[in-house]
């Protein structure tokens, strides 16, 4: 598959390999790590940043893209909206149908509530369905929750919310017996004993796995379980506006179907935003890992109701994504290829760093292997590094790429790259929103009442980077906090008049800053369509 422009690297590659396996890089002092990220990762080019003027978080500095829909104009005015005949009246409605939302769902449905899910593609789009390397959890005899909070803690700068990072790694344990229990087939021993390996950052194995089909599976098991319950979902249809009652709490969403732009209201007692990341934002031009939906909604519907964003600036770039072929530019090559003993190689057959730093310090890696040192490989969308995939069965024998990582096999193979013989092309791709709404240890936002949030639309769960395997985590643990805690509130909710004031406030706000824009939000979909010069 590969030209002739990449075999000499190629060959550099596959002879320094057997060297390049005895080879241990010794990993970063924490010194050379914050130099490093403020030299080279994304988050710290502050040209690529604004300051918000209005809002909850004005003064803060998020992403351009962000601000850019964050400020903008509603979808809707409040005099195109009937709130008086509502078209759903439910206890509590969950925005979003990946694994926090139906978690939520099946917990608030546990508790007795009646429960819709509202989503803007089909209930399991989402980038649950996309996540490939595991699932965090600290329960076998060497390792505690308290190792995995030291790790994850360190991993996100000492800045995550430690009530919040307490929860997911104590409850991390029964997060795995609750879906191995609902049908989750995690990878095993003859024994039955469940297979773990470390991730990036970890100083214990705890990543739980299927394969490398994980979230697939984990979201096959949720889907099921909430249609099993009978929990109605509706799909292709947008929350485009929260409505708040006279009290300022939470009360429903205004929605719009994506197919014929129809208006709809759903009122409830509690509304748990579970809307997923920002990656088709493409902040900064990079390409994404993410499902077609991630267009950062919630944070949008949160922001304009009055809830507060916490580390919005903050990104994650996974350090491997597909940088060749283009059919496949910015798709995930899953962090356990490294776990299983891949390294990452410069043009020259050189491994430059230690294969399971964090995430930003591995991305910071790649960018300045290929930038400052002139060390990547040229390819049709820029520059890229090698991660040697035949390193895999050199150390853990033939057939180990099969059994342990089908699906990148198969992602490469459709292109004629036999990953267990080839080493595959990678740059850095946006793959998590680290950043999100704030909560309180039960899920709800900080400062607008029965407001609940799930998922990866949080912030301060992982501080300001996030460890492989806590995502799928804490879609379980959180999605489940939040659907426990909006089912037990709602029971003792009266709904005041609904209102949708907060439009025309916001409006203001936009008007009184001098602000300038024609956009609206939120965002929905991504757009792709060309731009022809006139």
């Amino acid at each position: 598959m590969y030209s002739e422009k990449f075999q000499k690297s190629l060959a550099a590659v596959e002879a320094a390999r057997e060297a390049n396996i005895a080879l241990e890089p010794r990993r970063m002092t924490a010194q050379e790590k914050t130099d490093l990220l403020a030299a080279y990762h994304p988050d710290y080019k502050q040209d690529e940043f604004e300051v918000l003027q209005i809002g909850p978080n004005k003064g803060d500095k998020v992403p351009k893209e962000l601000a850019k829909t964050l400020q903008a104009h509603s979808r809707i005015t409040p005099e195109s909206v009937d709130l008086n005949s509502p078209d759903y009246d439910v206890d509590v409605l969950v925005i979003g149908g990946g694994g926090a939302g139906a978690s939520a769902a099946i917990e608030a449905d546990e508790a007795g509530a009646n429960v819709m899910i509202v989503t803007k593609l089909r209930i399991g789009d989402a980038n649950t369905m996309m996540a490939e390397g595991g699932i965090q959890a600290a329960d076998k005899p060497n390792d505690s929750p308290a190792i995995h909070f030291v790790d994850a803690f360190g991993g996100g700068h000492f800045a995550a919310k430690r009530e919040l990072l307490q929860r997911l790694v104590c409850e991390a344990p029964e997060a795995i017996q609750w879906l191995s229990e609902l049908g989750v087939e995690f990878d095993k021993t003859e024994d039955g004993t469940m297979v773990t390996t470390h991730g990036g950052g970890t100083s214990r194995k705890r990543m739980h796995a299927a394969k490398d089909y994980s979230g697939a599976e984990i979201m096959r098991t949720l889907r099921d379980e909430v249609l099993n319950r009978g929990i109605p979902v509706v799909d292709f249809t947008a929350a485009i506006e929260l409505i708040l009652d006279e009290n300022g709490n939470a009360a429903g969403a205004v929605l719009m179907n994506m197919e014929t732009k129809e208006l709809l209201v759903a009122r409830a007692k509690t509304v748990i935003i579970a809307t997923g990341g920002a990656g088709r934002m493409h902040y900064q031009g990079f390409p994404t890992s993410n499902h077609y939906g991630a267009t950062a909604d919630g944070l949008v519907l949160g922001y304009r109701a009055g809830a507060k964003l916490l580390y919005a600036e903050t990104l994650q770039y996974h350090p491997t994504g597909a940088a060749y072929p283009e059919q496949i530019f910015g798709a995930l090559v899953t962090e356990k290829v490294r776990s299983l003993g891949a390294k990452l190689i410069n043009v020259n057959g050189e491994a430059f760093m230690h294969p399971l730093e964090t995430r930003d310090v591995s991305a910071a890696s790649i960018i300045r292997e290929c930038s400052t040192r002139g060390n990547g490989v040229e390819t049709d969308n820029g520059t890229a590094v090698w991660l040697d995939t035949p390193m895999i069965e050199k150390i853990g024998g033939e057939g180990t790429i099969e059994k342990r990582i089908p699906a990148m096999m198969r992602m490469f193979g459709k292109y004629g790259i036999d990953i267990r013989k080839e080493p595959i092309l990678v740059y850095p791709t946006l793959h998590y929103q680290n950043g999100g709404l704030d909560i309180t240890r039960d899920g709800m936002t900080t400062n607008v009442k029965n407001l609940f949030v799930a998922g990866e639309a949080v912030g301060g769960i992982h501080g300001k980077n996030r460890l492989m395997g806590n995502s799928l985590l804490d879609i379980i643990v959180f999605g489940r906090i939040a659907g426990k805690s909006a089912g037990e509130t709602c029971k003792n909710v009266t709904v005041g008049k609904l209102t949708l004031d907060h439009i025309n406030a916001f409006e203001k706000e936009i008007v009184d800053a001098g602000i300038e824009t024609d956009a609206v939000s939120p965002k929905l979909l991504p757009d792709y369509t060309r731009k022809v010069n006139a």
